[in-house]
């Protein structure tokens, strides 16, 4: 068994109420590596295209890379896969914390779980045991109670607990796994698969931690990122200001989302800006484990009715965005509620926070009527009316509860045509906060996407411009990419860019690296420190080529499930919001084009290797990479 692994996968039968250990070859570890390519092989060979995602024979996989656990930053994380109740597709989310190392330390590499459970239940974890256990006390508990009784229950205050809150119990399409109460594996609703599973919690504790082939490597690796931490401006404003730090610079871009992406600029930015945020509610800087960085944020609010506590997190800039400008809530203490309420009910604030959005706009425009909201004025502005639909969405309440619970994309089919022109999502998915006007590539990437718009599936086009700066442009070029581009061109050199990164990026979910620390950019580590920590911990001779290629394979295995549940070339588009000129600011008028993103799709797909007709890949490219048993 190579190093860096426990060469144990556990397998669960929620059905069955039974469990069992499979111990795959050397062979499987080296081809895939590690998370989400880990998830996929089991998801395509195990589960039918057609399943339910609610359904019992919808495959929920969490898995772990070699480098989880390992003494250095940014290397607890775990990628998440089934298929998703939101979109239909591919789901795929990934989160940090002290739960992904400390699942590795109980002895596993990842988990395969199946079935539904007749009744609650947790599953217990712990030094190479597992056990499934009831968990009706634990039922309609939020992220905060579940782990504090099972902290308790189990006699263990560093027990790290995964769970789903009232939202993944309602089956709400998009909620969240949370862990540490406030890190979620969020988009795409893996929470709802867990809950429709009755999957309460994965409690994990141990102390076996796999065997490094160099440890002084790894070590070498650690000092680097303390270095680097110190040296590194982007890094130094990281920590101080979190990703709530970039409210402003989006701001002055013209890219920072409004009213539910009709303009690109909040008049009242800096009021819910990270340097706000810093001087006012931010108490503290929590970390993830064994992260120098300590990027998250922690607030406190006791305030005209609004309370926040700490343990709940802060929010990040997506929450900022999605709650604040879509919204135009200029209200930092109604947003750190929102991110609150996102956590303990266990919620992808970026969907939750669009969602209500488009419905203020919808609610504007007289296309969603008082009756359907139960008399909730929701109007843009209106923080009160933002949290009271929030509310209602984690637990399905009333009329307006049932419709957002939905996403946005679901929610506008039942209200007709003009609605659904409101909707900002990609496959059902909502936007994040990163504008494809302003930033061209974040549209094709969007589209191409096959688990639907996501701003972290690929670098950014402002570190690919001429004054982006020697670290980000020669990472880059560690990548092959060496004539940058204006953040508004999408043209050819910008397509191999997107594909290029997109690749690095999924290497990344592969790995189970945090972005924040490994990238190809401004952060701790670039592309070839990831090939020696990949040697330094498993004793591989592997070379950036070889791992270009496992993110390659990742794309590829994600295409896969979305070909065989019918996905073509006609679903990676965009809403019709982006063909609007925006409205006000440095951006007014600027507009994305169909042509140009067609023409876009076309380069991408060839330079994929992909069919340009259909968008999927060619049984040629498949074995390329190693999938020949996808080929036929």
């Amino acid at each position: 068994m190579p190093y860096g692994y426990h060469g144990k996968i556990l397998h669960v039968d929620l059905s069955a109420q039974r469990t069992w250990i499979e111990e795959p070859d050397a062979a499987f570890y080296r081809h895939y590596m590690g998370g989400t390519n880990f998830g996929l092989h089991y998801i395509l060979n195990g589960m039918a295209a057609d399943a339910d995602p609610l359904g019992p024979e919808n495959m929920l996989t969490i898995m772990l890379s070699p480098l989880t656990g390992a003494p250095f930053s940014g290397q607890s994380r775990m990628c998440v896969n089934a298929r998703s109740p939101l979109t239909g597709a591919i789901g795929d989310s990934q989160a940090g914390g002290f739960f992904p190392a400390e699942l590795k330390f109980a002895g596993f590499d990842g988990l395969v779980i199946t079935g539904q459970a007749q009744a609650p239940c947790y599953l217990w974890l712990h030094d190479g045991q597992a056990e499934l256990r009831p968990a009706d006390h634990l039922w309609g508990l939020g992220a905060w109670a579940t782990e504090t009784r099972l902290r308790e229950e189990l006699g263990d205050d560093k027990v790290e607990v995964a769970c789903v809150g009232p939202a993944g119990e309602r089956l709400v399409r998009f909620a969240a796994i949370m862990n540490m109460r406030n890190r979620a594996a969020g988009r795409t609703g893996m929470g709802a698969v867990m809950g429709a599973k009755r999957l309460k919690a994965i409690a994990v504790r141990g102390r076996r931690r796999p065997e490094l082939a160099d440890a002084e490597g790894v070590k070498a690796i650690a000092r680097l990122g303390g270095k680097e931490s110190r040296a590194n401006g982007d890094m130094d404003e990281l920590g101080k200001l979190g990703t709530a730090g970039v409210v402003l610079g989006q701001e002055f871009s013209g890219g920072l989302p409004t009213r539910n992406y009709q303009s690109g600029t909040f008049a009242q930015a800096e009021a819910i800006s990270g340097e706000r945020m810093a001087e006012t509610i931010l108490v503290g800087r929590d970390t993830c484990y064994a992260c120098v960085v300590r990027c998250k944020r922690e607030v406190e609010v006791d305030a005209d009715g609004i309370r926040v506590h700490k343990e709940l997190g802060g929010p990040e800039y997506e929450t900022i965005a999605t709650f604040g400008s879509y919204c135009e809530v200029d209200d930092l203490n109604a947003i750190a509620k929102a991110n609150a309420l996102c956590n303990d009910y266990g919620l992808d604030s970026i969907s939750a926070g669009a969602t209500i959005a488009w419905a203020m706009e919808c609610f504007e425009a007289g296309l969603l009527m008082p009756e359907q909201t139960d008399g909730v004025a929701l109007r843009f502005g209106d923080a009160r009316a933002m949290l009271q639909a929030l509310e209602a969405l984690a637990f399905r309440n009333g009329a307006l509860g049932e419709l957002l619970a939905e996403g946005s994309a679901r929610a506008a089919a039942q209200l007709g045509p003009e609605a659904q022109a409101r909707v900002v999502a990609v496959k059902g998915s909502e936007l994040p906060a990163h504008m494809p006007q302003v930033k061209r590539s974040m549209g094709l990437a969007y589209a191409v996407n096959p688990f639907g718009a996501d701003h972290q599936s690929s670098e950014h086009d402002t570190s690919y411009e001429e004054n982006s700066g020697p670290v980000s442009l020669g990472r880059l070029a560690e990548l092959g990419l060496t004539r940058p581009v204006a953040a508004t061109d999408l043209g050819e050199e910008k397509v191999e860019f997107t594909l290029l990164t997109q690749y690095w990026v999924s290497l990344m979910d592969v790995l189970c690296l945090c972005q924040f620390d490994w990238g190809a950019t401004w952060q701790l580590y670039g592309p070839s420190a990831a090939a020696d920590v990949v040697k330094a911990v498993t004793g591989w001779d592997v070379d950036l080529n070889e791992l270009m290629t496992i993110g390659a394979r990742r794309v590829n295995l994600l295409k896969l499930f979305n070909q065989r549940a019918g996905f073509t070339r006609a679903d990676d588009k965009l809403p019709p919001r982006l063909y609007e000129p925006l409205t006000g600011g440095i951006s007014d008028g600027m507009v994305f084009t169909r042509d140009e993103l067609e023409q876009a799709k076309d380069r991408y797909y060839a330079l994929a290797g992909w069919d340009v007709a259909t968008g999927n890949p060619t049984p040629e490219r498949l074995r390329e990479l190693g999938l020949d048993n996808f080929a036929e």
